[in-house]
């Protein structure tokens, strides 16, 4: 072989090493973009001939795997940087509850969290959130929000979507964790009245403790204009060192790196349905799980190397 050829052959054959001491090619795999080009057209047609499916909640997985999920995809890969570990803590199918932290100003820790789930999960599981009412009270979020899976959060909801076996989210902080300063980060605060304890008792669903880290540091909480929340009926109006200061700019979240970890299942098919009922078998395994998200908070901060790294 030639000494061009020998050049020639060796270009063809490089890599480019990424963490880990993995490869992967510098350049696209054939029939790549032809997929998705194909992937794209088929996916309009079937919306012009209305052949596709929504479930009772809104859910319309294909709109979901087409449009949101690629969106979502970029800020976890190459944003955020995400790693997961403990997946096979997630059951492959059935019915479970998981409960995570909530933080970050902004409730972007939910949709990392589906992601990471459906495109890692052996089973590539859809995550159910439950979301909080404001949600739902933004027109175009909203919708967005029901087409990706999301529901109010209701024990109703909740009951019907376990009841339908799906793999549902919850954050028992709600706004009082993804709305709390810096100064708090990775303190969890109340988790409430421990009402998706209660949901998994009666459901007989084991809950799946999920530990994020990284969040926190997205849009950093320095202040709260609380006369302008009141004006606009929010839960918090941020000042952090880039909003409002930067306009638009200032919401561009800031490239932290993520970790998110699931802990082994807490079984509640151990306890009756009716101790769902019971205020201290409530409580106590409300503060079981909070006490066990709060540890595996510690242990997945020691893991990160720094912040942004």
């Amino acid at each position: 072989m030639s000494e061009e050829a020998r050049a020639v052959a060796g270009h063809e054959a490089e890599v480019i090493p990424i963490h880990g001491g993995a490869a992967v090619q510098p350049t696209e795999p054939p029939g790549g973009l032809e997929q998705r080009i194909a992937s794209a057209l088929r996916f309009v047609r079937h919306r012009l001939e209305g052949d596709y499916h929504v479930d009772e909640f809104g859910f319309d997985p294909e709109l979901n795997d087409t449009l949101l999920m690629p969106l979502a995809r970029q800020l976890y890969e190459r944003w955020f940087r995400v790693e997961m570990f403990g997946l096979e803590n997630v059951p492959d199918t059935g019915p479970a509850l998981v409960v995570g932290n909530h933080s970050g100003t902004l409730p972007l820790d939910g949709v990392m969290l589906q992601v990471g789930l459906h495109d890692h999960h052996p089973a590539k599981r859809n995550l159910r959130l439950l979301g909080a009412d404001l949600v739902y009270q933004i027109p175009v979020l909203a919708h967005l929000a029901r087409k990706s899976g999301h529901t109010l959060a209701s024990q109703a909801d909740a009951a019907r979507l376990l009841a339908k076996r799906e793999l549902v989210g919850v954050f028992p902080e709600g706004f009082k964790g993804v709305g709390k300063p810096y100064s708090q980060r990775y303190r969890l605060q109340r988790f409430g009245r421990g009402g998706f304890v209660a949901t998994a008792l009666r459901a007989q669903v084991p809950i799946i403790p999920a530990a994020i880290v990284g969040a926190e540091e997205i849009y950093p909480k320095i202040a709260d204009l609380r006369p302008i929340a009141r004006l606009f009926g929010l839960p918090y109006f941020p000042i952090t060192p880039t909003w409002p200061m930067f306009g638009l700019l200032g919401l561009v979240p800031l490239p932290s790196k993520w970790i998110i970890a699931f802990g082994e299942p807490i079984m509640t098919d151990e306890y009756d349905p009716d101790q769902a009922d019971d205020h201290m078998t409530v409580l106590n395994l409300t503060d079981q799980v909070r006490e066990t998200i709060q540890n595996m908070l510690y242990d997945q901060l020691r893991r990160r190397a720094s912040i942004f790294f």
